[in-house]
């Protein structure tokens, strides 16, 4: 729920008892009877609107009415022109109905005419309505104040622009969108609606609202947006939403203002906006990772991790962020640095993306974990996905020649990029640390994990380690205690696919002595080193040994 509480409208007066006891009749204007009344005046003068600041909710008992038609219309435009809540008579003394050129007139301008049938004490009105109206105002100074308070604590404490926006949000009960000056929306926090129904088709739609100099109802959408910028040097502006976006609405780039239409936000949402803008310049200034590298992070994780509430979120947040979701296919990729904080990312970071950019390959870039950036490329239907990895992989290692690029699969629906994010994590993991690259590719991919780069990425799960101990242990302890070198004529053997001449060629041994040791072998490991199977559970267990003491 927002912070800003109702006004009270002409309505709201029109139902206290103090004026139902009149047996109030709208006679025009029923559809303005929701304008807020900021005060209350009672007149007996011809010229009333001379006192009248607008908002006044205009008590009379028609003593003043001109007799003649043109003096009643004066009367009535002065009221109307000066903004006057609505007209108030009292049908007891002068007149019995209301004349008709009041009527007219009313009517003519837009003015709400009530009528009282019965005798109204007009103080008591008076008292009733002030009472309610400065409580009112009073509350609006306290929650003015509340907000006053919450967005300097934000402040204070260096508050990312993620925390402000959401903060915003929580405060005014309306979704807050920050964009840049490209229209991208960098961030959205929705509040009653869907990231769906705030972001679709962000850019036409934030275009549409035209650009102000300060806090502002604008556009067809009629969007209170105001500006952020530092020092005349403009970084983007943020959005409060009424709601989902609907056809209705006045043409593309014009102002909203039908005095006629509901009061779209109240004064503490242009004060909880001006906040939201003074606290991201702040937070800009203090923090040094740039809004749309915040934004790439944020989305990517999101989409890795399954974050997004729906598909139509996750599509509706990248495309707001310039990603191509129609007609595309996705990949994901991993570049894996010797980085231990995402600030050590910051520079690899911008190198990839702007390498994307001259390559002009959509594409979203952004630290996922220390030492860990991800890329998601979406690529036109006939673009084949090597030629753009290789040069993002040609990029990374130039940086750093430590640096290993992974890559997944292709999907072709965006929610299912975390499945071609997890692919490149098995791959990237499956990695040792100098691993030979095929030749004439610079990046690693799915087909590249065999058995020894599978046992390196499980090669923390005990089960692993049992097993290794369990088949090699025996054979292990026994050259611990006799100097032998038993388990490297099994290797031999098992290289050799059983072949024991070429087992003996590679150890330097002859044929005999070869077959002394793989005797020995078979008695300690309770084996048949002639049985495939056993072969190949041994040599699992070999090369998950060497992997384990990093060989």
């Amino acid at each position: 729920m927002g912070l800003a509480g109702p006004p009270l409208t002409v309505a709201d007066a029109l139902a206290l008892p103090v004026l139902a006891a009149g047996q109030p009749r709208v006679v025009t204007g029923e559809s303005r009877l929701d304008r807020p009344v900021r005060w209350v005046h009672i007149t007996e003068l011809t010229d009333p609107a001379s006192f009248l600041k607008g908002g006044e909710l205009v008590l009379t008992t028609g003593m003043p009415l001109p007799e003649d038609a043109t003096g009643v219309r004066r009367y009535v435009d002065e009221l109307a022109d000066i903004g006057a809540a609505a007209l108030v008579i009292e049908l007891v003394r002068r007149y019995h109905r209301p004349p008709d050129a009041l009527v007219r007139a009313c009517r003519t301008r837009g003015l709400p005419l009530v009528t009282l049938s019965k005798d109204v004490n007009f103080l008591e009105v008076t008292q009733v309505v002030h009472t309610l109206i400065l409580g009112n105002q009073t509350d609006a100074m306290r929650r003015t104040q509340r907000i006053h308070e919450a967005f300097t604590a934000l402040t204070l404490r260096g508050a990312e622009p993620e925390e402000v926006v959401r903060a915003a949000a929580e405060m005014s009960g309306h979704t807050v969108v920050l964009e840049n000056l490209v229209h991208q929306a960098l961030i959205c926090e929705p509040s009653g609606n869907t990231v769906e129904n705030a972001l679709t088709g962000w850019e036409q739609r934030s275009r549409a609202t035209p650009p102000c100099d300060h806090t502002d109802v604008r556009g067809p959408e009629s969007w209170l947006v105001a500006p952020v910028e530092y020092q005349g040097e403009r970084w983007g502006r943020v959005a409060m939403l009424l709601g989902p976006p609907s056809a209705s609405g006045s043409a593309a780039g014009g102002d909203v203002r039908d005095l006629g239409a509901p009061v779209a936000f109240g004064p503490e949402d242009v004060t909880v906006l001006e906040r939201t803008a003074m606290a991201l310049t702040i937070a800009r200034l203090i923090h040094p990772t740039p809004w749309e590298r915040s934004a790439h992070r944020s989305a990517l994780r999101d989409l890795a991790e399954r974050r997004h509430r729906s598909p139509e979120d996750a599509r509706a947040r990248a495309a707001a962020l310039g990603l191509p979701t129609e007609d595309s296919r996705f990949l994901a990729v991993l570049v894996t640095l010797p980085a231990e904080t995402e600030d050590d990312a910051a520079e690899p970071e911008t190198l990839l993306a702007r390498e994307l950019r001259t390559a002009a390959v959509p594409a979203l870039v952004g630290a996922l974990a220390p030492g860990r950036l991800g890329i998601l490329l979406a690529l036109r239907p006939a673009m084949p996905w090597r030629p753009p990895v290789e040069r993002l992989s040609r990029t990374a290692l130039d940086h750093d020649p430590r640096a290993v690029v992974s890559v997944g699969s292709e999907v072709t629906d965006l929610s299912d990029a975390a499945r071609s994010f997890r692919e490149a994590a098995r791959v990237a993991e499956a990695t040792l640390p100098g691993q030979q690259l095929p030749e004439g590719r610079s990046f690693h991919e799915l087909s590249d994990i065999g058995l020894r780069r599978l046992l390196y990425a499980l090669r923390e799960d005990i089960r692993i380690q049992d097993y290794a101990e369990r088949q090699l242990g025996r054979l292990i302890d026994h050259d611990a205690r006799h100097g032998t070198d038993l388990l490297t004529t099994l290797r031999h053997y098992l290289d050799a696919a059983g072949n024991k001449t070429i087992a003996a060629r590679r150890g330097g041994l002859s044929r005999e002595t070869v077959y002394q040791r793989l005797r020995a072998i078979e008695r300690l490991l309770e084996c048949d080193l002639e049985s495939g199977e056993q072969c190949t559970e041994l040599h699992v267990a070999l090369t998950a040994l060497d992997v384990l003491r990093g060989h």
